[in-house]
């Protein structure tokens, strides 16, 4: 069945669902897990959207991004081998666009599966906000496994 699946998470209700089911698929199939977040980078100046920031504040902005992913992916992993699963890794990945990042590590991952919720959005704010999900659906050569 699968060897590898990858978990996409955000923290949000809806991606902790993703998870959940995500360790039940690894465990069923007995297949590794590999959770990611994507933690966006900061805009740096008025031409990127922001204030102008000195290094020192643009660095610890960055760190507390980078400290926030790791404690998602941490806790994704930490719940997967107390439920039993054989192998499961927490990866962070730097990146502002989200779908390539995930469809990225999914493929050096060498991932079999990709899980991840969608947020449901419609209409107006689809059009406005985009769809990680979608683009996720549509660009990845890998399966992908949606949850509403």
């Amino acid at each position: 069945m699968y060897k590898r699946i990858l978990v996409a998470t955000d923290g949000s209700s809806l991606s902790e669902q993703a998870v959940a089911t995500a360790i039940d698929l690894a465990l069923l199939a007995q297949a590794e897990l590999v959770s990611v977040n994507v933690a966006h980078l900061q805009p740096y100046g008025y031409f990127e959207g922001s204030m102008v920031l000195n290094q020192r504040e643009i660095e610890a902005s960055q760190e507390q991004t980078q400290q926030a992913a790791q404690r998602l992916v941490d806790a994704v992993r930490s719940a997967a081998i107390a439920r039993g699963v054989r192998s499961a890794q927490a990866i962070v990945m730097k990146s502002n666009q989200v779908a390539e990042a995930i469809i990225a590590t999914a493929k050096n991952q060498e991932c079999d599966l990709i899980v991840m919720a969608s947020h449901g959005r419609r209409s107006l704010a689809r059009l406005l906000m985009g769809s990680e999900t979608l683009h996720v659906l549509t660009h990845s050569h890998i399966p992908v496994l949606v949850l509403r």
